[in-house]
């Protein structure tokens, strides 16, 4: 099996070519085309040599695929398929907002964290995405040379692949790479501890953190990940560090009818919160298979920002995109399988 160039960094690259008896200046011009000119054959690296391309060929592979399915929403959000090995495929989701593009970023086929509200925990988790399977969605999407933004918050919990997270991390924001500024990028994570401390200590991205209930024994109940990393603790890791500048975080906040979208919960959350700058986005639950809450009415959910606004806490309800394309994560993943 050849290895694949893509998700190799500018000094990897390099090293490659020397490694093949090449000048190391052909590992830039790779790294160029590849992340620069989103070159997706050999045959359009037009300033590399025959000579040098044929013996590259030999041994590496490019490591692009295209989408092998996609569905369009009337809103304009685009979702693609792509294959994952082994029967198994992974979504990324283009959402158009005027001139901003966000590209929503897998990192996992399935996911091992096994929250009951989301469709891609429910198929298990069947392995981690390299570091060219996770770029790959950036440079393979038609909207490609379009992007501004990317948040990784498709299938899969980000720091349960974090070596690969770190990797694709440093290419996007390399001056080699991408070029984007850290602010483009958001990660989010249920809060896996301690890598939630790399993370933070490491990179300058923004943090979502997926919270949906201030009560522990509620939160358990719909997130396995709790006992093992209780929120609480958490909220105090984020503490420690200054969010009042140019990193954000956030807190995503599904309403569920009935279960965390009254004052109670409201007021354990101004409490939980208390002291650290974030945002907290409540987000309307798009409707899964064989699951019992259905999503807030959207009285209670301006009522429930109201009052965490009201208390010091910039909140704000998330616009619903993409419903008629199985909006929600691993809806159409999981059909693929089937």
């Amino acid at each position: 099996m050849k290895t694949k160039l893509l998700g190799k960094s500018f000094e990897e690259l390099g090293q490659l070519a020397s490694e093949c008896g090449l000048k190391p200046f052909v590992g830039r011009q790779i790294a160029e085309w590849l992340y620069v000119k989103r070159a997706s054959s050999w045959d359009r690296m037009t300033n590399v040599s025959k000579a040098a391309k044929a013996l590259l060929s030999g041994r590496f592979e490019l490591g692009t695929s295209a989408p092998v399915a996609s569905a369009v929403s009337q809103d304009g959000t685009a979702k693609y398929l792509f294959e994952a090995g082994e029967g198994f495929a992974v979504e990324a989701v283009v959402i158009p907002d005027g001139e901003r593009n966000t590209l929503c970023v897998s990192t996992q086929a399935g996911c091992r964290m096994g929250c009951r509200f989301c469709m891609t925990g429910r198929q298990g988790w069947h392995g981690n995405l390299d570091a060219a399977s996770i770029l790959n969605q950036f440079l393979s999407v038609p909207e490609s040379e379009k992007l501004t933004n990317a948040v990784f918050m498709g299938m899969g919990e980000p720091l349960d692949n974090y070596d690969e997270l770190s990797r694709v991390l440093g290419i996007l924001t390399s001056e080699q790479g991408f070029g984007w500024s850290p602010k483009r990028i958001t990660v989010s994570t249920i809060g896996v501890l301690p890598v939630l401390r790399r993370l933070l200590d490491e990179q300058r991205c923004h943090v979502a953190v997926s919270l949906h209930n201030p009560f522990d024994d509620e939160r358990a109940q719909m997130m396995p990940s709790q006992k093992a990393w209780p929120i609480r603790e958490v909220v105090s890791l984020l503490k420690e560090y200054d969010f009042t500048g140019q990193r954000r975080v956030s807190f995503e906040y599904t309403m569920f009818d009935g279960w965390n979208d009254d004052k109670r919960h409201a007021d354990a959350l101004i409490r939980l919160l208390s002291g650290l700058e974030c945002r907290v986005n409540l987000i309307r639950f798009h409707r899964i298979p064989d699951f019992p809450y259905g999503c807030s009415p959207e009285v209670r959910m301006e009522a429930f920002k109201e009052r965490l606004n009201n208390h010091g806490i910039l909140c704000t309800i998330r616009t619903s995109r993409g419903e008629d394309i199985l909006a929600a994560c691993g809806l159409l993943a999981g059909r693929r399988s089937e």
